[in-house]
């Protein structure tokens, strides 16, 4: 893969121009005559510098794109890689809204998972944005999971998914520790029939099998360098990340009442004050977003609190949005989790 596109900008390798103040201005001792006659349409080459001709030593590096249908396992498998949250998780489908990416970095690899949105039969707006966002994460990558459901039949959503794959897909039977192991085996053979790479059963809740299948995925990835600093877990802002955990929290406290009629994006950042807007779509869903006395928002952030530093000032506000996920313009601006004027 080239070092262009999917690269952290401050990353990317090629020819650049040093520039100093002490070559600001012609050394006074280089006079026109010393330089040679050179044709008018003359070009100075600069030996241009790639990821394949540079030696990395023994380090590899890579992107690996997760995908499934909704509600596999795909973040929680996410997070277990990881070894810390990068992505928020839910029991409801369609949790992740957007290509989320998670780093993991060792002495010997650094490796980048990206996390697409569970592919699905589009009825709004949101969800054909959302199968298009998953779509754009199979390009220019080094390796692609599948994750299916141990605990339930591999189906026309799973078989749709995995063709669209390359052969060189890896298979994680996710769950694999709600599931008896009848379930298990007879769906790595049912899995089978895609002809892919590899095949792993997996519990990304327990994290068994997960080294294992990070194993393997190390080993398919070229030599390569680190993308992002050892510290860094996941590549999201911190207001991109706080609003995504008040909307973790209100799938939980609000269950099946409107999961995906949910949005939140940070609209002041002025740390450590935060104010995170909660967009619904029509007044009752308000209510219920606010809760008796405003016990749903309490709950909210003291969860959301939880998780941030220390002495965090957390301000939710809900607002009605009527019927944004039906609408284009709405979605693009509402998936962008931050206000575009912070």
């Amino acid at each position: 893969m080239t070092a262009s596109d999917d690269r952290p900008e401050g990353d990317r390798v090629g020819p650049q121009a040093a520039t100093s103040p002490e070559h600001d201005e012609l050394d006074d001792d280089l006079l026109d005559d010393d330089w040679p006659d050179l044709p008018a349409d003359a070009q100075v080459r600069v030996p241009e510098v790639t990821l394949a001709n540079m030696d990395f030593g023994d380090h590899r590096s890579g992107f690996v794109t997760i995908v499934g249908r909704p509600n596999v396992g795909k973040s929680t498998l996410l997070n277990a890689i990881c070894g810390s949250k990068v992505a928020i998780t839910s029991d409801k489908p369609q949790t992740t809204r957007h290509q989320i990416r998670g780093v993991l970095t060792r002495r010997d690899a650094q490796l980048v998972f990206v996390d697409t949105p569970g592919i699905h039969k589009p009825r709004t707006a949101l969800g054909e944005r959302l199968n298009a966002t998953a779509a754009a994460g199979l390009s220019d990558i080094d390796a692609v999971i599948l994750v299916v459901d141990a605990t339930a039949p591999i189906g026309p959503g799973d078989r749709f998914v995995a063709g669209k794959l390359p052969r060189s897909a890896i298979v994680v039977v996710n769950k694999c520790d709600a599931a008896k192991q009848d379930q298990i085996l007879s769906q790595l053979s049912e899995a089978s029939g895609f002809e892919f790479s590899a095949y792993f059963p997996v519990s990304a809740q327990t994290g068994e099998g997960v080294d294992a299948l990070v194993e393997h995925v190390v080993a398919l990835m070229p030599p390569g360098p680190k993308y992002y600093p050892d510290e860094q877990i996941r590549d999201m802002t911190e207001p991109q990340y706080v609003a995504e955990l008040v909307r973790e929290q209100l799938l939980r406290i609000t269950r099946d009442e409107l999961p995906h009629s949910i949005a939140t994006r940070v609209t002041e950042w002025e740390w450590p004050r935060v104010r995170v807007e909660i967009l619904v779509e029509r007044d009752s869903q308000k209510g219920i977003v606010i809760g008796h006395k405003g016990s749903v928002l309490k709950a909210v952030g003291t969860a959301v609190r939880a998780q941030l530093p220390e002495g965090v000032f957390l301000e939710l506000q809900v607002n009605v949005d009527k019927d944004w996920q039906r609408r284009p313009d709405a979605v693009d601006r509402l998936l962008g989790l931050v206000d575009d004027d912070l």
